[in-house]
């Protein structure tokens, strides 16, 4: 054999028995790498997600090294607006051994509350969590859940002055909301209260399942509110056209909780950032995966909120929007 073909074929011999320990190691190493396993439970489907609320979580959870297909996976579970399926859900979730539960709506969180005692939960959009019995304070939840807290007592009163400003003739209210959700019914009265205060008169109509809306309708038609408020939650995001349409068809002036209600086509919302409410929930996932007891983390409280005004839906109101009004909007829709 030649010198440079010897020289030649010991070099790669060499190298080769180099990069093998190389490629052990990094198999090695991949292998350490722990996938941690999140779980997501709602009242509604389990993939149609007209909130954006799992792509804001995973926003959130990326800004803290949790990154979908890598070292994150999530088990996503709605219950399809049958709440008696949310135990069973809950359990699902439970056997496939997540690290976290994320939930939305007081229903979902009551369930895992009850169904999940030995797995951390983050409570979101689940009304007064201390109204409802869900926590003993926001301070100290106690139990194995932490989360966002409601602030709509504090809201309330600023929905109603803003719907009032767009329409000064308002005297008459219909809130709209799922009478099903004790989350969401103390929000109502929470409502309710303000709009007494405030010298305007409340026409009550809750929901429970979408063939009510149809009932509500024929209510609002048979007395006209000079305004609608419409709660929040799953099932109202469900039939949020047909509420749209109505309030388009009626010339009524309506307020929702979230931004995306304004942007898809409602006359306005005012109500938490939702992304600032995601990024904390993913906050505190973060801290309960890296050891911290769900039980001594303080339920925190909305501190970003956001005014959204979609003009043209006021343009085919044949509504005028005060410039006093719009120069406060953190959103115009053109």
């Amino acid at each position: 054999m030649r010198r440079r073909d010897f020289i030649s074929v010991l070099g790669g011999a060499t190298t080769s028995s180099l990069l093998r320990p190389l490629a052990t190691r990094a198999q090695q190493v991949a292998q350490t790498v722990k996938v941690y396993r999140l779980g997501f439970l709602n009242p509604g489907s389990a993939e149609a997600d007209p909130n954006r609320f799992v792509a804001s979580l995973l926003n959130g959870l990326a800004q803290h090294g949790y990154v979908l297909g890598s070292n994150l996976t999530l088990e996503r579970r709605g219950a399809e607006f049958q709440v008696e399926r949310l135990p069973g859900l809950l359990d699902e979730l439970v056997a496939s051994k997540v690290d976290v539960i994320v939930t939305t709506s007081y229903p979902a969180a009551l369930a895992a509350k009850q169904g999940a005692r030995a797995v951390p939960i983050v409570a979101v959009n689940s009304g007064d969590p201390v109204g409802t019995g869900l926590i003993d304070s926001l301070a100290r939840p106690g139990g194995n859940i932490t989360g966002i807290s409601d602030v709509a007592a504090e809201l309330a009163p600023k929905r109603l002055e803003l719907l009032k400003e767009l329409a000064p003739a308002l005297r008459r209210v219909a809130m709209l909301w799922n009478a099903s959700d004790l989350g969401m019914t103390m929000r109502y009265r929470a409502t309710a209260a303000a709009a007494q205060i405030l010298g305007i008169t409340v026409q009550t109509l809750g929901v429970r399942e979408p063939d009510d809306f149809n009932d509500a309708f024929a209510a609002m038609t048979q007395e006209p509110p000079d305004g609608l408020l419409m709660v929040s939650d799953a099932l109202m995001s469900l039939n949020r056209k047909r509420v749209f349409e109505f309030a388009s068809a009626h010339r009524l002036p309506a307020i929702y909780e979230v931004e995306f209600l304004a942007r898809d086509g409602g006359l306005m919302s005012y109500g938490p950032d939702t992304e600032e409410i995601f990024d904390r929930a993913a906050a505190l996932v973060d801290r309960i995966l890296k050891g911290a007891d769900p039980a001594s983390l303080p339920f925190e409280q909305p501190t970003r909120f956001r005014l959204v005004i979609n003009l043209k839906t006021a343009k085919a109101l044949g509504l005028s929007v005060p410039q006093t009004l719009l120069a406060t909007a953190d959103e115009v829709i053109e």
